[in-house]
């Protein structure tokens, strides 16, 4: 009966894979929901008064701000960069909101914070509805028992985000009011989209799968809202096309299990390869998925990410990472994606350029990027934002938002590799600490505790342990110096045994002997027609023709490399004053597209 009305159901839920990229947890998709973007109000609070004087009750704030861009964006409407520690947004909830999220008698109204930054409260018609830290992380808040019997309901945040406390996670913010080096302007409080959505009384929280392509099967793993009073029954349909491929149904009372579709498809020889995902083949299976009363549409890919015998393999084949580093920045509004079509034109523009991966550098990116890398065919390094001095309270943030983030970003078949370490960042003493050595050790543990699925990169760039992936910065930019370092495996291993091209030892324990080894951050070209005098990169170039020789140059001396499983190309686009992109910080490309794929790809003439 249950797999019945599910398919009665497929024609009212969107289908997952098919969506217009809005959604902001596009793999847990219902019918109804209500996007909270647009104007609040807003204020500082830097005398740190609203709670003494119970704005949450009464807030009458005399400036609006458009979110989720973050108030230092011009993008805000307030475009304010310095130092302010704490703000507050307010917003009216309306019955049309209600309606549009699907909101009736009998239904739980869940809150949902794409991102806040740094910590938060918010309350909902001066009720306390919840706290939350870490400014990269999302979190729902079921808000049902605090509305009054009133039309409109308000909901205040307090946002505190310390520009000078670098023990929280922040990434590439910077500490500073105006950005040095390689640092940028900050992205405080609400910065990912806020959203209503109602559901049944017992409803799907989290929705995990997991592909087991050799054993012809997906695993797909539920956590509900609560324990079910009764027994539920559960009915999982999943399709590719249009095509069945396959059912399954149990019945359950707990509020977390498992349950397994196999896929007759993939029993039948090579055939399994005609539903696998990789950048080349984006096939996404669509689900639809049954819990009692709750319906929801999603969708995965049929692939696997490990490393084996010194190269890294996608599918169980050796496949060439062509990656390139994206800061994730917009200038008109910082972190915030400008729009969400931004982030599908973003996608397409790296498989434009010639790149079939990204590392998302220093940012937990928005979902919605993920959605079209899954969708358009790209590989993604998730990495983690850093803090940047190490403590006890630092371990404790950093390992909380990781592992938050871990479990959102699961199921997206896009993410192939983890790195939660950078270049030692919050770690600096590594090498001759055994508390960070230890900590480093432990994130690599974690992760692959909650997702053995995926490769891990402890430390990306240097002073690695127990990596799956030796991960090399290298941003020497003469060719022929490049070229000797990489060109085979005993000039590579000399690099290991010895100390890595910044200076620092690349390994500091595990055995790398069979791990691919990838160049994960090279080249750095500063080309800008309109330069600054703070404008850098870690070469320059003075004209196109010079920038199009240099880039020709260091990508043909990696190419011409007999073992590197892959490279990382600096950077996607000019961001403030680092002006090394390929493109600059409007996305317009600094050579004609094609030319900078031929280069890309190593079939420049």
């Amino acid at each position: 009966m249950l797999i019945a009305m599910i398919k009665d159901d497929h024609a009212r839920l969107p289908v997952a894979s098919e969506q217009v990229g809005d959604h902001p947890r596009p793999q847990l998709l219902r019918s109804d929901w209500t996007d909270l973007s647009g104007t609040w109000g807003f204020a500082h609070d830097d005398e740190d008064a609203g709670l003494r004087e119970r704005w949450f009750e009464r807030p009458s704030f005399d400036r609006e701000i458009r979110v989720p861009y973050p108030p230092e964006s011009p993008a805000s409407g307030i475009g304010d960069t310095a130092h302010h520690r704490i703000v507050w947004y307010a917003r009216t909830i309306t019955g049309d909101d209600l309606e549009t999220a699907g909101f009736s008698s009998g239904a739980r109204l869940n809150l949902h914070f794409g991102a806040v930054d740094y910590r938060c409260r918010v309350w909902v018609d001066g009720n306390l509805a919840a706290t939350h830290e870490g400014g990269h992380t999302p979190f729902s808040i079921d808000i049902t028992d605090l509305l009054d019997e009133s039309d409109a309901h308000t909901v205040v945040v307090r946002a505190e985000d310390d520009p000078h406390d670098v023990s929280q996670p922040r990434g590439k913010q910077d500490w500073r009011e105006q950005p040095h080096v390689i640092w940028y302007h900050r992205t405080s409080g609400i910065w990912q989209p806020v959203w209503l959505e109602a559901v049944p009384a017992v409803s799907i929280d989290t929705l995990h799968w997991t592909a087991d392509v050799h054993a012809a099967s997906v695993r797909a793993r539920v956590v509900l809202s609560a324990v079910p009073r009764e027994p539920l029954e559960v009915a999982v349909r999943l399709r590719y096309r249009g095509e069945d491929l396959g059912e399954a149904r149990t019945t359950v009372s707990r509020d977390e299990f498992e349950i397994t579709v196999s896929l007759a498809a993939l029993t039948n020889g090579q055939a399994y390869e005609e539903l696998l995902w990789s950048p080349e083949h984006p096939r996404l299976i669509d689900a639809t998925v049954a819990v009692g009363d709750d319906r929801v549409s999603s969708y995965l890919g049929l692939r696997t990410s490990h490393v084996a015998r010194g190269r890294y393999l996608l599918n169980d084949r050796p496949y060439y990472v062509r990656s390139v580093l994206n800061q994730g920045y917009w200038p008109e509004s910082h972190l915030a994606a400008p729009s969400a079509d931004a982030l599908r034109a973003e996608a397409q523009l790296i498989k434009d350029l010639g790149f079939n991966a990204t590392r998302v550098h220093q940012k937990f990116e928005d979902p919605r990027f993920l959605y079209w890398a899954d969708r358009l065919g790209l590989l993604v390094w998730g990495e983690a934002p850093a803090s940047f001095r190490y403590s006890p309270t630092s371990v404790d943030r950093m390992v909380r938002e990781w592992l938050e983030i871990v479990r959102r970003d699961y199921s997206h078949p896009s993410i192939v590799t983890w790195v939660p370490l950078n270049e030692s960042w919050g770690i600096q003493h590594v090498a001759t600490d055994a508390r960070m050595e230890h900590y480093a050790r432990s994130l690599v543990d974690l992760t692959k505790a909650l997702d053995p699925t995926r490769p891990v990169v402890s430390n990306d760039g240097w002073e690695q342990v127990d990596t799956d992936i030796v991960a090399i910065h290298d941003y020497e930019w003469d060719p022929d110096v490049v070229r000797p370092r990489y060109l085979d495996r005993s000039a590579i291993d000399e690099l290991i045994d010895g100390v890595g091209p910044a200076g620092r030892r690349l390994v500091l324990s595990g055995d790398v002997s069979q791990a691919p080894v990838m160049l994960t951050e090279f080249g750095g070209i500063s080309f800008h027609v309109d330069a600054t005098e703070d404008s850098w990169g870690y070469s320059a170039a003075r004209s196109t023709d010079d920038f199009a020789e240099r880039l020709g140059g260091l990508l043909s001396a990696v190419n011409d490399s007999r073992v590197l499983s892959g490279f990382c190309y600096t950077q996607l686009a000019d961001t403030l004053q680092e002006t090394n992109g390929l493109v600059g910080s409007d996305r317009t490309p600094k050579l004609p597209i094609e030319q900078l794929a031929r280069i890309i790809s190593g079939r420049a003439e």
